[in-house]
């Protein structure tokens, strides 16, 4: 039902709108990120397209000008894929691929075609397809005739490659089934969680590919896939973690993005309950990032949608050996200093200073701070286990009265 990931990539154009809420700078970074997730999809990016709008067009989203231009080069340069940076109605996609004669993908299918790649068990399979499945609903009409040509590559994996589909009944019927399984894998789910005990529990949240698994595999001595792209980890990595004498489970979970599909955030619910069931956070960031902040909201709003805001939290700012601040030529006299060009130093100063003690600054695969990280994380974690068992507190001691006595 769904393809496996394929070596060779698909030649693709990115299409963007600057509007009143979205700003020529804030227009790049979303087109930069949208790079990233074509690579991630298999595809390569042959040239960029951006029209000033005040709303979008409701035909074509973009105007006929600017589309006829994307016409022109797509069909000059045999581009395989049209990718939209923001999510198409099912009319707008239609009429767009009557247009553009060739695959028209907006950005929630493209996150929903990379999660298809990234599924490895059966659970996150059943989970991605149902989200496609829903996605694919209202559009039955213009996706069948793409899908009936057989086609692979960006926006193709997933359900309906191999039959033309036109009664909306049957997909109807396999989000029904698909639903129920999950709900009956949620349930088992729900009691597994429930038999772990009572160790205090750890999920590691945060922006997609900031480091979650490479901090994952340094702590716990595993092996959970790590790479430099997105969505590297689909499916939540449960492990127990010892610092010092003081046992507690750790939890990888799935990354967050900007304009996280809700079909991926309704299907991925018992995923999430890992995050809502933990006792502590540990919110990593990508600091070496030029827009770490936005990547932070992002989280934040995110963790508000599954109601996990006022979980206990520690900052980890990852990748310190990666920071590089922007500099300012001693004779420009004219550039005014930004945070873009605050060092580490000046950056604790800011925002950071008021979390307290809540604040870490690290490099996972360097193990730079490592100490530092391992003591904030033991007394956290040490907080919440005496408050749960008073009677527990002298068999662990404050990270620095800590002796190799204790352990025995």
């Amino acid at each position: 039902m769904i393809e496996k990931q394929t070596t060779k990539y698909e030649s693709a154009v990115l299409i963007g709108i600057i509007s009143q809420h979205q700003d020529e700078e804030k227009s790049k970074e979303y087109l930069d990120e949208l790079e990233f997730l074509t690579y991630t999809a298999g595809g390569k990016v042959k040239k960029r397209f951006q029209q000033k709008l005040d709303t979008p067009n409701p035909k074509t989203f973009i105007g006929t000008g600017k589309i006829e231009e994307i016409r022109e080069y797509i069909e000059e340069h045999e581009i395989g894929s049209a990718i939209f940076d923001d999510e198409l109605t099912p009319a707008q996609q239609k009429n767009i691929e009557k247009i553009l004669k060739c695959k028209v993908v907006d950005r929630t299918y493209l996150i929903l075609d990379i999660f298809a790649q990234r599924a490895k068990t059966s659970y996150a399979r059943k989970q991605v397809e149902l989200a496609q499945y829903e996605y694919l609903l209202p559009r039955l009409v213009g996706l069948w005739t793409h899908l009936e040509r057989q086609r692979g590559g960006i926006g193709m994996r997933g359900p309906g490659e191999t039959e033309i589909e036109t009664d909306r009944r049957i997909v109807r019927d396999k989000i029904s089934l698909l639903k129920k399984k999950l709900k009956t894998i949620d349930k088992q789910m729900s009691v597994q969680r429930g038999n772990r005990g009572s160790l205090v529990r750890v999920a590691l949240v945060g922006y997609t590919n900031v480091g979650k698994s490479t901090l994952m595999n340094v702590i716990s001595k595993s092996e959970v896939f790590a790479e430099n792209k997105l969505f590297a980890t689909l499916d939540t990595t449960v492990r127990k973690v010892v610092i010092r004498n003081l046992p507690f489970l750790l939890t990888d979970t799935v990354g967050f993005i900007r304009k996280l599909p809700t079909q991926l955030v309704e299907s991925f619910k018992s995923t999430l309950d890992e995050v809502r069931e933990a006792d502590l956070l540990l919110h990593v960031v990508d600091i070496s990032h030029k827009n770490f902040e936005d990547h932070i909201e992002s989280v934040n709003e995110i963790m508000k949608d599954i109601k996990a805001q006022d979980k206990p939290v520690i900052m980890v700012f990852n990748k310190i050996d990666a920071y590089e601040p922007e500099e300012i030529e001693q004779d420009d006299l004219e550039t005014e200093k930004t945070s873009a060009h605050y060092t580490l130093e000046e950056w604790k100063q800011t925002w950071m200073n008021k979390m307290g003690d809540r604040v870490l600054f690290i490099s996972a695969t360097e193990k730079e701070n490592w100490d530092d990280f391992k003591k904030k994380v033991y007394e956290a974690v040490r907080e919440i286990h005496i408050t749960r068992f008073p009677y527990n507190d002298f068999l662990y001691p404050e990270y620095d009265k800590y002796t190799d006595e204790d352990s025995e």
